[in-house]
């Protein structure tokens, strides 16, 4: 029979340089929880642009060339047309909120991120939220500032009567 010491051996001591190297990298700064960071403060500058009807703001998170994907309103393909549309759909009618807890992430190497998550809607005149959707967007960091490239707003619905029961009961609503 033979020896089976050095195989044994050599399994722990890779074990414990992963382990190590795992302890190690806890230690680090978590990249990604930076990127998330800066994707939702970016996130709540824009849509504070949008809730106020800041148009001038609102426009420089966009790319001349982004493209805006909305399962109920269409295609656009250039910045102009997102802030007409916005001016016309959205300007002292609608708030938007995120769902924070929906939120994520991802860090596209030698790019940027993609933002994901659920935002709902509320009426500006009543207060009321009234229905809920999808989003993505592909933000690009070039020259130190991030621009969103491509936006996807999809999956439009209205919020239940559940969803509008519970958000009364919450503070403020």
């Amino acid at each position: 029979m033979k020896d089976q010491g050095f195989p044994l051996a050599a399994c722990l001591l890779a074990a414990a340089l992963s382990l190590s190297s795992l302890a190690a990298k806890a230690d680090e700064p978590d990249a990604d929880a930076a990127l998330r960071q800066t994707i939702a403060a970016l996130d709540a500058k824009v849509f504070d642009a949008y809730n106020r009807c800041d148009l001038e703001t609102f426009e420089q998170y966009f790319s001349p060339d982004v493209e805006f994907y909305h399962d109920k309103g269409g295609a656009s393909f250039d910045r102009a047309t997102v802030v007409s549309n916005t001016r016309k759909y959205i300007c002292n009618k609608v708030r938007r909120e995120l769902l924070p807890a929906t939120l994520k992430v991802y860090p596209i190497k030698d790019y940027g991120a993609i933002e994901e998550g659920e935002h709902r809607f509320c009426e500006v005149s009543s207060g009321n939220c009234e229905g809920s959707a999808k989003f993505l967007m592909v933000w690009a960091l070039k020259d130190g500032q991030w621009r969103m490239t491509r936006v996807m707003s999809y999956g439009h619905r209205a919020l239940s009567e559940q969803e509008k029961a519970e958000l009364s009961k919450k503070p403020g609503g």
